[in-house]
Protein backbone atom coordinates (compact mmCIF):
# COMPACT_ATOMS: atom_id res chain seq x y z
CA UNK A 1 0.00 0.00 0.00
CA UNK A 2 1.90 3.36 -1.44
CA UNK A 3 1.50 6.04 1.50
CA UNK A 4 2.66 9.43 1.74
CA UNK A 5 5.54 9.28 4.44
CA UNK A 6 9.02 9.28 5.49
CA UNK A 7 9.37 6.65 7.54
CA UNK A 8 6.46 4.01 9.30
CA UNK A 9 8.13 4.94 12.42
CA UNK A 10 7.81 8.39 12.11
CA UNK A 11 4.51 8.50 10.97
CA UNK A 12 3.00 9.36 13.97
CA UNK A 13 5.24 12.43 15.41
CA UNK A 14 5.47 13.98 12.32
CA UNK A 15 1.39 13.83 11.66
CA UNK A 16 0.89 15.55 15.17
CA UNK A 17 3.72 18.26 14.55
CA UNK A 18 1.61 19.18 11.21
CA UNK A 19 -1.16 19.32 12.70
CA UNK A 20 -0.27 21.07 15.51
CA UNK A 21 1.84 23.37 13.36
CA UNK A 22 -1.58 24.04 10.81
CA UNK A 23 -3.49 24.71 13.58
CA UNK A 24 -1.75 26.68 16.45
CA UNK A 25 -4.38 26.94 19.06
CA UNK A 26 -3.44 23.22 19.39
CA UNK A 27 -0.11 22.25 20.96
CA UNK A 28 2.01 19.50 21.65
CA UNK A 29 3.06 18.03 25.39
CA UNK A 30 4.50 15.52 27.39
CA UNK A 31 7.69 14.37 27.60
CA UNK A 32 7.10 12.34 24.53
CA UNK A 33 5.05 15.14 22.49
CA UNK A 34 2.36 12.19 22.02
CA UNK A 35 -0.51 14.66 24.03
CA UNK A 36 -2.24 17.26 21.91
CA UNK A 37 -3.86 20.34 24.26
CA UNK A 38 -5.61 23.47 23.97
CA UNK A 39 -3.13 26.55 23.84
CA UNK A 40 -5.35 28.02 25.93
CA UNK A 41 -5.48 27.58 29.34
CA UNK A 42 -8.83 26.55 30.64
CA UNK A 43 -11.47 28.92 32.80
CA UNK A 44 -10.58 28.41 36.08
CA UNK A 45 -13.18 25.68 37.61
CA UNK A 46 -13.81 24.58 34.28
CA UNK A 47 -13.83 20.17 34.11
CA UNK A 48 -11.46 19.46 32.14
CA UNK A 49 -12.33 16.56 29.50
CA UNK A 50 -9.65 13.76 28.19
CA UNK A 51 -9.57 11.10 25.47
CA UNK A 52 -7.26 9.60 24.23
CA UNK A 53 -6.33 6.18 21.78
CA UNK A 54 -4.69 5.32 18.53
CA UNK A 55 -3.38 7.03 15.66
CA UNK A 56 -4.93 6.26 12.36
CA UNK A 57 -8.81 6.98 12.70
CA UNK A 58 -8.75 11.07 12.56
CA UNK A 59 -10.26 13.19 13.38
CA UNK A 60 -10.94 10.84 16.13
CA UNK A 61 -9.20 11.08 19.11
CA UNK A 62 -6.97 14.03 18.94
CA UNK A 63 -8.76 16.07 15.96
CA UNK A 64 -11.87 16.54 18.26
CA UNK A 65 -9.85 18.83 21.21
CA UNK A 66 -11.32 22.33 20.97
CA UNK A 67 -13.76 24.50 22.34
CA UNK A 68 -16.94 22.81 23.84
CA UNK A 69 -15.10 19.76 23.31
CA UNK A 70 -11.66 17.73 24.45
CA UNK A 71 -9.12 19.55 26.27
CA UNK A 72 -6.50 17.06 26.00
CA UNK A 73 -5.62 13.83 24.16
CA UNK A 74 -3.14 10.99 24.62
CA UNK A 75 -2.23 9.32 21.49
CA UNK A 76 -0.44 6.16 20.70
CA UNK A 77 1.11 4.37 17.65
CA UNK A 78 -1.16 3.30 14.68
CA UNK A 79 -3.99 1.12 16.48
CA UNK A 80 -2.23 1.12 19.85
CA UNK A 81 -3.69 2.85 22.60
CA UNK A 82 -1.78 6.21 24.47
CA UNK A 83 0.94 4.76 27.13
CA UNK A 84 0.67 5.40 30.65
CA UNK A 85 3.08 8.84 30.87
CA UNK A 86 0.90 10.31 28.10
CA UNK A 87 -2.57 10.17 29.90
CA UNK A 88 -1.20 11.33 32.96
CA UNK A 89 0.37 14.07 31.26
CA UNK A 90 -3.21 14.35 29.52
CA UNK A 91 -5.37 14.61 32.30
CA UNK A 92 -2.73 17.01 34.34
CA UNK A 93 -2.97 19.42 31.96
CA UNK A 94 -6.52 19.52 31.16
CA UNK A 95 -7.12 19.72 35.12
CA UNK A 96 -8.22 23.42 36.22
CA UNK A 97 -9.61 22.75 39.72
CA UNK A 98 -12.90 21.02 39.09
CA UNK A 99 -11.49 17.86 38.31
CA UNK A 100 -11.25 15.72 34.82
CA UNK A 101 -13.17 13.41 33.02
CA UNK A 102 -11.45 10.42 31.09
CA UNK A 103 -13.76 9.22 27.91
CA UNK A 104 -12.38 7.18 25.78
CA UNK A 105 -12.91 3.45 23.60
CA UNK A 106 -14.03 0.47 25.75
CA UNK A 107 -10.47 -1.14 25.20
CA UNK A 108 -8.47 -2.77 27.48
CA UNK A 109 -5.19 -1.17 27.01
CA UNK A 110 -6.52 1.94 27.49
CA UNK A 111 -8.54 0.96 30.26
CA UNK A 112 -5.44 -0.01 31.69
CA UNK A 113 -3.30 3.40 30.98
CA UNK A 114 -5.76 5.55 31.96
CA UNK A 115 -6.36 3.75 35.27
CA UNK A 116 -3.04 3.72 36.40
CA UNK A 117 -2.70 7.50 35.46
CA UNK A 118 -6.07 8.12 37.05
CA UNK A 119 -4.29 6.44 40.23
CA UNK A 120 -1.16 8.91 40.17
CA UNK A 121 -3.04 11.69 39.46
CA UNK A 122 -5.58 11.28 42.53
CA UNK A 123 -2.52 11.18 44.39
CA UNK A 124 -2.43 14.82 44.24
CA UNK A 125 -5.97 15.42 44.88
CA UNK A 126 -7.27 16.03 41.15
CA UNK A 127 -10.54 14.56 41.02
CA UNK A 128 -11.59 11.96 38.04
CA UNK A 129 -13.93 9.89 36.64
CA UNK A 130 -14.44 7.78 33.86
CA UNK A 131 -16.69 7.24 31.05
CA UNK A 132 -16.44 4.40 28.57
CA UNK A 133 -18.08 4.70 25.38
CA UNK A 134 -19.71 1.32 24.08
CA UNK A 135 -21.91 1.27 21.71
CA UNK A 136 -20.45 -0.72 18.87
CA UNK A 137 -23.24 -3.33 18.95
CA UNK A 138 -21.79 -5.61 16.66
CA UNK A 139 -19.00 -6.30 19.06
CA UNK A 140 -20.90 -7.95 21.83
CA UNK A 141 -24.55 -9.00 22.45
CA UNK A 142 -27.12 -6.94 23.76
CA UNK A 143 -27.03 -8.72 27.52
CA UNK A 144 -22.98 -7.95 27.56
CA UNK A 145 -23.30 -4.14 26.27
CA UNK A 146 -20.68 -3.53 28.59
CA UNK A 147 -18.03 -5.61 26.84
CA UNK A 148 -18.84 -3.45 23.34
CA UNK A 149 -16.51 -1.09 21.64
CA UNK A 150 -16.56 2.66 21.46
CA UNK A 151 -16.52 3.51 18.20
CA UNK A 152 -18.11 6.34 16.22
CA UNK A 153 -20.67 6.61 18.68
CA UNK A 154 -17.69 8.83 20.96
CA UNK A 155 -18.30 11.78 19.27
CA UNK A 156 -21.77 12.17 20.54
CA UNK A 157 -20.30 11.85 23.79
CA UNK A 158 -17.28 14.57 23.64
CA UNK A 159 -19.86 17.10 22.40
CA UNK A 160 -22.32 16.72 25.09
CA UNK A 161 -19.83 16.58 28.11
CA UNK A 162 -18.35 19.31 26.15
CA UNK A 163 -20.86 21.99 26.17
CA UNK A 164 -22.13 20.46 29.81
CA UNK A 165 -18.33 21.58 30.88
CA UNK A 166 -18.19 24.64 29.34
CA UNK A 167 -21.63 25.59 30.78
CA UNK A 168 -19.39 24.98 33.89
CA UNK A 169 -21.19 22.01 35.27
CA UNK A 170 -19.80 19.98 38.15
CA UNK A 171 -17.48 16.93 37.40
CA UNK A 172 -20.57 14.56 38.30
CA UNK A 173 -22.82 16.43 35.99
CA UNK A 174 -20.46 15.85 32.81
CA UNK A 175 -19.85 12.67 33.43
CA UNK A 176 -23.15 11.70 34.04
CA UNK A 177 -24.23 13.61 30.90
CA UNK A 178 -21.38 11.64 29.11
CA UNK A 179 -22.99 8.21 30.18
CA UNK A 180 -26.42 9.40 29.32
CA UNK A 181 -25.27 10.11 25.67
CA UNK A 182 -23.57 6.86 25.89
CA UNK A 183 -26.11 4.79 27.04
CA UNK A 184 -28.42 6.02 24.48
CA UNK A 185 -25.67 5.73 21.83
CA UNK A 186 -26.08 2.37 18.93
CA UNK A 187 -23.64 2.35 16.47
CA UNK A 188 -22.53 -0.79 13.37
CA UNK A 189 -20.41 -0.92 10.69
CA UNK A 190 -19.78 -1.97 7.68
CA UNK A 191 -16.05 -3.06 5.68
CA UNK A 192 -15.88 -2.63 1.88
CA UNK A 193 -11.73 -3.17 1.81
CA UNK A 194 -9.07 -2.95 4.82
CA UNK A 195 -6.96 -0.79 6.36
CA UNK A 196 -3.06 -0.96 6.08
CA UNK A 197 -0.89 -0.05 8.53
CA UNK A 198 2.13 2.34 7.82
CA UNK A 199 5.02 -0.24 6.62
CA UNK A 200 2.60 -3.26 6.16
CA UNK A 201 1.52 -4.88 3.18
CA UNK A 202 -1.04 -6.87 4.75
CA UNK A 203 -4.26 -5.29 5.15
CA UNK A 204 -6.19 -5.35 8.54
CA UNK A 205 -8.62 -7.72 7.65
CA UNK A 206 -8.84 -9.89 4.16
CA UNK A 207 -12.03 -9.62 2.55
CA UNK A 208 -12.69 -10.17 -1.42
CA UNK A 209 -13.47 -7.37 -3.74
CA UNK A 210 -16.92 -8.26 -4.33
CA UNK A 211 -18.01 -8.46 -0.63
CA UNK A 212 -18.87 -6.41 1.59
CA UNK A 213 -18.96 -7.21 5.81
CA UNK A 214 -21.93 -6.10 8.07
CA UNK A 215 -20.25 -4.74 11.66
CA UNK A 216 -16.79 -4.61 10.69
CA UNK A 217 -14.73 -2.83 14.00
CA UNK A 218 -12.53 0.24 13.14
CA UNK A 219 -9.41 -2.34 13.41
CA UNK A 220 -10.92 -4.85 11.24
CA UNK A 221 -12.42 -6.59 13.65
CA UNK A 222 -14.88 -9.13 12.56
CA UNK A 223 -18.36 -8.42 11.96
CA UNK A 224 -21.44 -10.54 12.30
CA UNK A 225 -21.61 -11.74 8.04
CA UNK A 226 -20.05 -11.27 4.92
CA UNK A 227 -21.72 -11.69 1.48
CA UNK A 228 -21.56 -9.76 -2.20
CA UNK A 229 -21.90 -6.68 -1.94
CA UNK A 230 -25.65 -5.37 -1.97
CA UNK A 231 -27.25 -2.31 -3.28
CA UNK A 232 -26.83 0.47 -0.92
CA UNK A 233 -30.45 1.03 0.15
CA UNK A 234 -30.25 -2.91 1.58
CA UNK A 235 -27.52 -2.15 3.54
CA UNK A 236 -28.93 0.85 5.27
CA UNK A 237 -32.08 -1.03 5.96
CA UNK A 238 -30.50 -3.93 7.55
CA UNK A 239 -27.89 -1.38 9.76
CA UNK A 240 -31.36 0.96 10.86
CA UNK A 241 -32.95 -1.89 11.89
CA UNK A 242 -30.86 -3.47 13.54
CA UNK A 243 -29.77 0.04 15.92
CA UNK A 244 -33.65 0.21 16.20
CA UNK A 245 -34.30 -3.40 17.64
CA UNK A 246 -31.50 -1.88 20.35
CA UNK A 247 -33.23 1.42 20.96
CA UNK A 248 -33.29 1.59 24.78
CA UNK A 249 -36.35 2.01 26.62
CA UNK A 250 -38.89 4.64 27.47
CA UNK A 251 -37.05 7.22 24.44
CA UNK A 252 -39.12 9.88 22.63
CA UNK A 253 -38.88 9.80 18.82
CA UNK A 254 -36.05 12.51 18.33
CA UNK A 255 -32.67 11.43 17.28
CA UNK A 256 -28.95 12.66 16.34
CA UNK A 257 -27.99 10.48 13.15
CA UNK A 258 -24.11 9.72 12.19
CA UNK A 259 -23.50 8.65 8.42
CA UNK A 260 -19.51 7.92 8.98
CA UNK A 261 -16.63 7.42 6.39
CA UNK A 262 -14.59 4.77 7.43
CA UNK A 263 -11.69 6.78 5.14
CA UNK A 264 -11.99 5.77 1.63
CA UNK A 265 -15.65 6.47 1.25
CA UNK A 266 -16.54 9.51 -1.00
CA UNK A 267 -19.15 11.81 0.33
CA UNK A 268 -21.40 11.07 -2.54
CA UNK A 269 -21.62 7.69 -1.01
CA UNK A 270 -22.25 8.90 2.16
CA UNK A 271 -24.91 10.99 1.03
CA UNK A 272 -26.54 8.40 -0.59
CA UNK A 273 -26.80 6.54 2.69
CA UNK A 274 -27.86 9.67 4.50
CA UNK A 275 -30.94 9.66 2.19
CA UNK A 276 -32.20 6.24 2.61
CA UNK A 277 -31.29 6.40 6.87
CA UNK A 278 -33.66 9.40 6.06
CA UNK A 279 -36.63 7.69 4.31
CA UNK A 280 -36.14 4.49 7.06
CA UNK A 281 -36.59 6.84 10.10
CA UNK A 282 -39.19 8.95 8.76
CA UNK A 283 -41.08 5.60 8.24
CA UNK A 284 -40.18 4.68 11.36
CA UNK A 285 -41.62 7.74 13.14
CA UNK A 286 -38.40 9.18 14.41
CA UNK A 287 -37.53 13.04 13.69
CA UNK A 288 -33.85 13.72 13.02
CA UNK A 289 -33.04 16.55 14.99
CA UNK A 290 -28.97 16.83 14.32
CA UNK A 291 -27.45 15.20 10.76
CA UNK A 292 -24.30 14.54 10.34
CA UNK A 293 -22.71 13.28 7.44
CA UNK A 294 -18.67 13.04 6.86
CA UNK A 295 -15.45 11.04 7.90
CA UNK A 296 -15.64 11.38 11.50
CA UNK A 297 -13.96 8.54 12.61
CA UNK A 298 -11.84 6.92 10.20
CA UNK A 299 -9.37 3.87 9.59
CA UNK A 300 -6.78 4.79 7.75
CA UNK A 301 -7.72 3.79 4.28
CA UNK A 302 -10.51 1.61 5.57
CA UNK A 303 -13.47 1.88 2.69
CA UNK A 304 -16.85 1.63 4.15
CA UNK A 305 -19.18 3.16 6.83
CA UNK A 306 -20.32 3.53 9.51
CA UNK A 307 -24.07 4.27 11.21
CA UNK A 308 -25.00 5.87 14.39
CA UNK A 309 -27.99 6.60 16.07
CA UNK A 310 -28.05 8.91 19.25
CA UNK A 311 -32.20 9.21 20.88
CA UNK A 312 -32.46 12.43 22.46
CA UNK A 313 -34.11 14.01 25.01
CA UNK A 314 -34.17 18.07 25.03
CA UNK A 315 -31.10 17.99 27.12
CA UNK A 316 -29.13 16.15 25.06
CA UNK A 317 -30.65 18.01 21.94
CA UNK A 318 -29.42 21.66 23.41
CA UNK A 319 -26.21 20.38 24.22
CA UNK A 320 -25.07 18.76 20.07
CA UNK A 321 -26.39 22.19 19.07
CA UNK A 322 -24.27 24.46 21.69
CA UNK A 323 -21.48 26.29 20.06
CA UNK A 324 -18.20 24.35 19.70
CA UNK A 325 -14.85 24.19 17.64
CA UNK A 326 -11.93 22.14 16.77
CA UNK A 327 -9.82 21.86 13.86
CA UNK A 328 -12.49 18.86 11.97
CA UNK A 329 -15.96 20.12 12.74
CA UNK A 330 -17.61 23.69 14.00
CA UNK A 331 -20.86 23.97 15.79
CA UNK A 332 -22.95 27.70 16.13
CA UNK A 333 -20.54 30.71 16.36
CA UNK A 334 -17.88 30.93 18.70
Amino acid sequence: MKKLINAPERYVDEMLEGLTLAHPELSLIGDQGRVVARSTIAQPGKVGIVSGGGSGHLPLFCGYVGHGLLDACAIGNVFEGPNMASCEDAIRRADSGAGVLCLYGNYGGDRMNFDMASELVEMDSIDVKTVLGTDDIASAEAEEAAKRRGVAGLVFAFKTSGARAAKMGTLEQVAQIAQDTVSRTRTIGMGLSPSFLPGSSVGSFEIEPHEVEMGTGIHGEKGIWRAPLQKADQLVDEMVERLLDEKPDNIGSDVAVLVNGMGATSLEELFILYRRVKQRLDGFGFSIRVPLVGSFVTSMEMAGASLSLCFLDKELETLLKAPASCPFWKVGDI
